[in-house]
């Protein structure tokens, strides 16, 4: 990495001073929700005083830099990557020219968010993207060298461009996959030809939890899925509805948030990463705004996880509203590349 720094306070220009003036890369950038409304300020001061024309980055809840997080206050991270053949592109600015891989941050408020990752993941040649959904309590606003929102944004990078990714789930699936039978838009009837809630029940048995449907991963040789929350039941009709859509046919398993798995889950992809690439240049870290603290116990906690892994390398990111790996849009994960 030409560049790396990390503030807190209302002063973000001092973290700004501290990149220098690489000149040339790809910047990425990520702040807390206090300072949303100057983020017009924030990227043009990153463009006077580092030289660097290109950056990407999204507004947060929290951000993530090496071994800590901030959050609930204004705090802004910046990493200048040394890299020369990347695309930045926007709903404003398409993308004109195709990678290898590609870096996405996207507006919560977006139609069809699931459609727009996985047709930006047929654009790039190894079929993966990364990032996460923007997360803010105020303004939602993305970078991609103008401050915009709406849509995805970021930059698509070139085959010459060395990267590693992994997924990190945060959840824990009971044993089985039971088949919905009977279902309609977001509502389960019934699974295995029985009442889908009776099924839900009988799996949990009584365990006070908070529970969550997977969703398996098509193809998927590692047991992938992605998870999504219960949002209503009717105890009645013996049915639940959960936050995506299902069909008669396909397959779903009962989940659980679970800081115990999703600490074993982060050491086990950090420990493939670091055999991967034993001496990253930098790192890219998206969780989701249900980790950190909430997750792992203590501020700073899953951050710590990664930096006894990897080391004191550059990383940047954000907690998000939804996280982005390969072709789809993830809850309650953690996604990290690593710069070779």
């Amino acid at each position: 990495m030409k560049a790396f720094a990390f503030a807190h306070g209302p002063d973000w220009r001092a973290c700004v001073d501290t990149l220098g003036r690489p000149g040339r890369g790809l910047g990425f950038v990520y702040f807390t929700d206090p300072l949303a409304d100057e983020a017009d300020k924030i990227l043009e001061t990153l463009k006077t005083r580092t030289g660097v024309r290109d950056w990407i980055g999204s507004v947060g809840t929290g951000i993530l830099a090496t071994g800590t997080e901030y959050q609930n206050a204004p705090a802004l991270a910046a990493m200048v990557a040394d890299v020369d053949a990347f695309s930045v592109f926007s709903g404003r600015a398409p993308l004109k020219t195709y990678g290898s891989f590609g870096v996405v941050h996207a507006d919560p408020g977006a139609p069809d968010l699931p459609g727009l990752v996985s047709d930006m993941s047929g654009k790039v040649g190894t079929g993966y993207v990364v990032g996460g959904v923007s997360s803010s309590r105020s303004r939602t606003v993305q970078i991609a060298n103008e401050v915009l929102s709406g849509g995805l944004s970021g930059a698509v990078l070139g085959e010459e461009v060395a990267v590693a990714t992994r997924l990190t789930q945060g959840c824990t699936p009971y044993p089985g996959r039971f088949r919905v039978t009977e279902g309609e838009g977001n509502i389960i009837a019934r699974l295995d030809g029985r009442p889908a809630l009776e099924v839900l029940l009988e799996v949990v048995r009584g365990e006070k939890t908070q529970l969550l449907v997977g969703l398996p991963v098509p193809g998927s040789d590692t047991g992938d899925y992605t998870a999504r929350n219960i949002v209503g039941v009717d105890r009645e009709g013996g049915l639940f509805a959960i936050g995506d859509q299902v069909e008669p046919g396909m397959e779903i398993l009962f989940c659980k948030r679970d800081a115990t798995a999703a600490k074993k889950d982060l050491e086990g992809i950090l420990g493939s990463l670091k055999l991967d690439v034993p001496h990253p240049r930098g790192a890219l870290y998206f969780s989701c705004v249900a980790r950190g603290e909430h997750l792992f116990g203590s501020r700073g906690a899953e951050l710590d996880l990664v930096k006894r892994t990897l080391g004191d390398v550059p990383l940047v990111g954000f907690f998000c509203n939804g996280e982005i790996s390969r072709d789809r849009l993830y809850g309650y994960t953690g996604v990290l590349t690593v710069f070779r």
